[in-house]
């Protein structure tokens, strides 16, 4: 189900009295989507100095819950998000972004922190690329983000039987996927939300929570593209 409403009947912006909204829908989506990267950071951090908790997250089966259950969390806040008040939906985002957080703290392990610099600068830049590209262009990417979608599910079943399997090669195939089909996914959503901004006008609140599920849409993208990035970049210690 998707997070949009009319997905397929992309809006066409004209610039006018519509500007504002637009402007100040994606000054909170890229703000709160900035909180709960800066959230994920510091819970990585401080979690990856903790060796006990540290062996304690990184058994198979801790993994497999984690990973089934951030996926699960995500899916719970896109749904509620549209019923609840921002404020409930910005909690749930950030609980998300700590979540995510201690799942991500091996980084600060495996990786030299010029590395993983270097790896989020990377990401950044090509984030706003994308990003800017899905704003600004009249394509309809709706097409192209149907089918990068349903690669999503299918990435998300391999990574469940890899996390068994255990076979490097299968491992940097989904690597290269998650990061092509994140990058197509990061110019799709933006896409969406500037419709959104266009439909929601007229609805401060719902433009609010709408605009944290937004954040969480464009966090996901931000994080899955870093994650590959980082991985092929990596100078492991």
């Amino acid at each position: 189900m998707s997070m949009y409403p009319n997905p397929s009947r992309p809006v066409e912006l004209e610039y006018g009295t519509d500007d504002k909204a637009v402007f100040n829908f994606f000054n909170t989506v890229y703000a709160w989507m900035s909180v709960g990267l800066a959230v994920t950071a510091t819970v990585a951090f401080f979690v990856s100095q903790n060796t006990a908790v540290m062996t304690a997250l990184y058994s198979r089966g801790v993994i497999l819950a984690f990973f089934l259950g951030t996926a699960g969390l995500a899916y719970a806040i896109r749904s509620a998000a549209r019923n609840i008040s921002a404020t409930a939906g910005t909690a749930l985002f950030l609980l998300y972004s700590a979540v995510m957080g201690a799942f991500l703290s091996f980084i600060f392990i495996i990786y030299p922190m010029n590395t993983i610099a270097a790896a989020f600068i990377m990401t950044g830049g090509v984030f706003a690329g994308m990003s800017i590209y899905g704003f600004v262009t009249k394509r309809d990417l709706t097409a192209m983000g149907s089918m990068l979608v349903m690669c999503v599910w299918g990435l998300f079943l391999a990574t469940i039987v890899n996390i068994f399997w255990a076979n490097n090669t299968m491992s940097w195939i989904i690597t290269y996927v998650v990061l092509v089909v994140f990058i197509g996914l990061t110019a799709y959503d933006t896409q969406m939300l500037r419709n959104l901004a266009i439909q929601t006008a007229g609805d401060p609140k719902l433009a609010a929570r709408y605009a944290i599920i937004g954040s969480l849409q464009l966090y996901v993208d931000f994080i899955n593209i870093f994650m590959s990035i980082l991985r092929i970049m990596g100078n492991r210690r």
